[in-house]
């Protein structure tokens, strides 16, 4: 997916904080799917829910629809190692969207609206956390199509 000129622009401008913010780079020792770092999803998540706002004329909050998709796994762990035996409904896929937003707002200090957004971007997999605004909705779709690119081509 390409950004058009204008969205590029927009994202650059709604997304310069976070690009270089030191807790966000953190991200970039992760591995999220394949070989992309969860750094480099998120960026891709943001730069695709910008778009679907665009191309769908959904007129939600960029400034909120950017900073959630910089931060929906802002969890800052390694989810691959599988010497940790949990239960089931204690597995990253049920629990790191809180944990995210927990960081979101402890170390960046984001409002409700974009805690709320990243807390339910796994839905339908976290059923309590359903999407409640149009950027949460955004969000989550634009997370499913980065995800299913990622595993689906192992770039």
């Amino acid at each position: 997916m390409k950004l058009s000129a204008s969205e590029q622009e927009r994202f650059k401008k709604l997304s310069k904080d976070l690009l270089n913010n030191n807790e966000v780079l953190k991200m970039q020792d992760f591995i999220q799917h394949g070989k992309v770092t969860t750094y480099a999803h998120c960026v891709d998540v943001a730069k695709m829910a910008l778009h679907l706002n665009n191309i769908l004329k959904m007129n939600a909050d960029e400034k909120t629809l950017v900073e959630a998709g910089m931060l929906h796994d802002f969890y800052l762990y390694d989810w691959h190692d599988s010497s940790v035996k949990v239960p089931l409904f204690k597995m990253h896929g049920f629990t790191h969207a809180k944990k995210a937003s927990e960081n979101a707002k402890e170390l960046i200090e984001v409002d409700e609206k974009t805690c709320k957004a990243i807390e339910s971007h796994m839905w339908p997999l976290t059923l309590s956390s359903v999407p409640l605004s149009k950027e949460a909705w955004l969000l989550c779709i634009a997370d499913k199509i980065c995800a299913t690119k990622e595993t689906v081509f192992r770039r």
